[in-house]
């Protein structure tokens, strides 16, 4: 990348992040999850509702069931990790959930996604993602792999593009590095670190506490910064002469991000390679969005730009890293916490 183009590129990435963050907390909350397990072919349901322990103020989410099923015991609720669970069981009688409405309410005002997963006795398993604008789900006969495929998508999507935090990361790379090659050998490098990690971790195969790798990306988003507000030297650092490495090795660390986010949601037992890479096309997509996007205005704003001084280019790259050391002090509270 030109330095012609800096500024400009610039100005565009963090407008464009700076428009999509709603808060201070840079991590997208989690989808809550409603799951019904069938007990051997009976009418009761043992029920588990999973929420994310960060909420919106003043929002009140509730699970939606069927009117005709009786609550057989308590809710019991336990503090797991980032989440909250709560469990209990129902009963549906005859007709149990054949043709009945489920999901929740309050989505909109708690700024969330739900997911309604439901295990029969016979094996089958039927899930829906739910969104404000359709809190509910008609119970069907079969699970469909397309709707599969086209949820994980969406959730993919929405995790990258709400998740201030990983933005700003993607958008300082394009910074970071000079000349469209190196520029797409830095974002494939991070595409395939992130890829590597979400996949094995989402497989159970790699598991690391959610709470110290949120305060790393933190971490990774302010070492970035911190790069990027240097002034040029003689020597270049390591971090811009193998950017590639570096979104590499941080890549990893953000897909164990997009892991525990993915984990709240679970994978179809029948439909985990198409839910598993649905989910990552939705990332991909997402960054191939933002990045299109920022080059575009960019250049848009080339011509009002290059009379800028130095102190507006500065501005925006301490504001990214006060709102990086802001997490990491956030988060690190978090973890001594735990």
């Amino acid at each position: 990348m030109s330095s012609r183009m800096a500024k400009p590129l610039f100005l565009a990435a963090v407008a464009l992040a700076m428009a999509m963050a709603g808060a201070a907390d840079a991590h997208p909350l989690a989808p809550t999850l409603l799951e019904l397990i069938q007990r051997d072919s009976s009418t009761v349901f043992d029920v588990l509702w999973k929420t994310s322990i960060l909420r919106v103020p003043g929002s009140d989410l509730r699970p939606i069931l069927p009117q005709r099923c009786a609550n057989l015991d308590r809710v019991v609720a336990r503090e797991q990790a980032n989440s909250l669970i709560r469990r209990w069981s129902i009963d549906c009688g005859r007709r149990g959930l054949g043709s009945s409405a489920i999901g929740f309410s309050g989505l909109g005002p708690a700024k969330i996604d739900g997911l309604v997963r439901i295990q029969l006795a016979n094996g089958q398993i039927l899930r829906r993602v739910v969104r404000a604008a359709e809190p509910t789900w008609t119970i069907p006969q079969a699970e469909d792999t397309g709707e599969v495929s086209v949820d994980y998508l969406r959730l993919g999507f929405d995790q990258i593009l709400t998740g201030l935090d990983h933005l700003l990361f993607v958008l300082g790379l394009l910074l970071l590095v000079e000349g469209t090659h190196t520029l797409v050998k830095t974002i494939t490098a991070f595409t395939i670190g992130h890829s590597v990690t979400l996949s094995l971790a989402a497989l159970g195969l790699l598991s690391f506490p959610t709470r110290p790798i949120q305060l790393a990306i933190a971490l990774s988003v302010f070492l970035l910064a911190a790069e990027l507000a240097r002034r040029s030297q003689a020597e270049p650092s390591i971090m811009r002469r193998w950017p590639w490495g570096f979104a590499l090795g941080f890549g990893l660390l953000h897909g164990l991000g997009f892991a525990g986010a993915l984990a709240d949601v679970g994978l179809p037992h029948r439909e985990i390679p198409v839910a598993l890479l649905s989910f990552n096309a939705g990332i991909e997509i997402g960054e191939l969005t933002v990045v299109s996007t920022v080059l575009a205005v960019g250049r848009l704003l080339l011509p009002a730009a290059s009379s800028l001084p130095r102190w507006a280019k500065m501005v925006p790259l301490y504001a990214m890293g006060s709102l990086a050391a802001f997490w990491c002090f956030q988060r690190l509270a978090a973890v001594v916490a735990a």
